[in-house]
């Protein structure tokens, strides 16, 4: 497990700082700033703040995902399952947070409700070819590994 710092800033008194679950938790979860609730109806998707803008170094992007246990519980998750936050990205996280439940869910003012994993990446340089090398799979797409 690597740590390190991120930089992060507050753009509202009411945002608070990403927290981790536990000491091996790989996401720390990200707040609602909302000053009073919000509902969600069923099929609905809302743009919700946390108040906060980050410093992610180069080299790494922010990846945000959806907290499970509101996920399984409650139906809500971001609405494009994966947001990625680039490293010279500076302004506002905020949550695309769809409600795949039938009931309306209501989200409170430091209510958790995504999660965000720093992960490095790969920048490719691609370069165009006329043939790619063999392996063992080829060209088997989905399910051509088998059921189990």
């Amino acid at each position: 497990m690597l740590k390190g710092p991120i930089r992060i800033k507050r753009l509202s008194e009411h945002a608070v700082i990403p927290t981790y679950g536990t000491e091996f938790s790989a996401g720390a979860d990200l707040y609602a700033c909302i000053t009073e609730s919000i509902t969600l109806a069923p099929g609905e998707t809302r743009l919700i703040h946390t108040g906060l803008a980050m410093e992610i170094p180069v080299g790494y992007a922010g990846l945000v995902y959806a907290r499970s246990s509101l996920a399984v519980k409650r139906g809500l998750a971001p609405a494009n399952k994966v947001s990625v936050i680039d490293s010279d990205y500076r302004g506002e996280l905020m949550i695309p947070l769809h409600n795949h439940s039938s009931i309306d869910q209501t989200i409170e003012p430091a209510e958790r409700i995504a999660q965000i994993i720093f992960t490095p990446y790969y920048s490719a340089c691609f370069e165009e070819t006329e043939a790619l090398d063999d392996t063992a799979r080829g060209t088997g797409g989905f399910g051509s590994t088998g059921k189990y």
